[in-house]
């Protein structure tokens, strides 16, 4: 893998300097194996799962965290911003929070109590590091007419569990950037869901500043238009907008070959492309977008990897499993204004 010593290319940070911040997820693992490829090109991480309820908080009076603050040291030294990920989330949630210790599905009142407890711990933890949080995860149903999806938290406190996560937050930390975040967030049918629910969060006077699109795209979708629509529909609500989980998947979705060994050269081609009409789209929108987080920094590790497929690799990024620049790298560092 390189060494510090061995870039020769531009920065990613310094060739976005006058667009938005560039980072990366990363956990205890690659911060060591990626260690110099992230400080080199990176201005700001997103702890992967690390930050997460399940990790930091396993049991009622048990908090965990060790490999968060770990996380927190590194942007630290390296001078990079910090996002934190994530407070609610219908996944890698502790069962405990949910249930009454009797057998029984925990009360509306003491779930909101247990859930402000968790927020203002975690979240004053890290208010000297962490300058935006996403909040609330993944709420919106993204098939059928119901705005939100199932959960024990939607089941036990109502929706309004969505604007107490960010009332809590707000309180837990002032000065925090709240984000609602979401995927498929520019397929229509789920961007206008998650316009309505943001839209009804402002008119109630809920602190959210803004949206984070995923961005778990693929090198055939979402289309540009569709791209472009959704960004112009939640800029429209003032609020900040941030891709927060980039990636560029060789594969559609539905695809589920597995012969591959390595990324053909067509496939590379096609995908440097489509990094370099997404980049240039996304600046045109530098007024409103702050921050382009990718989900991994290089192809040598990616929770793509056997998903959805299992046994099969997967080579999104801009670098390689040896942390060298990919064609799409290069395109993207041809962008000019």
């Amino acid at each position: 893998m390189r060494e510090s010593k061995d870039f020769t290319e531009p920065a990613l940070k310094t060739l976005f300097a006058g667009d938005f911040r560039i980072g990366a997820a990363v956990n205890p693992h690659t911060i060591r194996s990626q260690g110099h490829l992230l400080a080199y090109h990176f201005n700001s991480i997103t702890a992967e799962n690390e930050m997460k309820f399940e990790r930091l908080h396993p049991e009622e009076e048990v908090y965990r965290f060790g490999e968060a603050d770990e996380l927190a040291a590194f942007a630290r030294k390296h001078g990079m911003a910090m996002r934190g990920h994530t407070l609610v989330w219908h996944n890698q949630t502790s069962e405990w929070l949910f249930a009454d210790g009797k057998g029984g599905t925990v009360s509306r009142e003491a779930l909101l109590e247990r859930l402000e407890s968790h927020i203002h711990k975690v979240v004053g933890r890290y208010k000297d590091d962490i300058y935006a949080w996403d909040v609330v995860n993944e709420v919106i149903a993204d098939e059928g007419e119901e705005l939100l999806r199932p959960s024990k938290w939607l089941e036990i406190a109502g929706p309004g569990f969505i604007s107490a996560a960010f009332e809590f937050a707000h309180a837990a930390d002032p000065q925090a950037l709240l984000f609602y975040n979401d995927y498929n967030e520019s397929h229509p049918h789920k961007r206008d869901k998650i316009y309505t629910l943001l839209k009804s969060l402002l008119e109630q006077g809920v602190p959210v500043h803004g949206v984070g699109l995923q961005a778990h795209w693929n090198v055939y979708d979402p289309s540009l238009d569709e791209v472009r629509t959704a960004i112009e529909k939640y800029a429209s609500l003032g609020l900040q907008l941030q891709l927060t989980e980039l990636d560029m998947s060789v594969f559609r979705f539905e695809d589920r070959r597995a012969d591959l060994k390595a990324p053909p050269a067509e496939l590379l081609e096609l995908q440097a492309q489509r990094y370099e009409a997404m980049f240039r789209l996304l600046k045109e929108y530098r007024e409103v977008i702050s921050s382009v987080t990718f989900w991994g920094a290089a192809d040598d590790y990616t929770w793509l990897n056997d998903f959805p497929v299992r046994g099969r690799k997967n080579w999104p990024f801009l670098f390689d499993e040896g942390h060298q620049p990919k064609a799409a790298f290069h395109r993207l560092a041809g962008l000019k204004g």
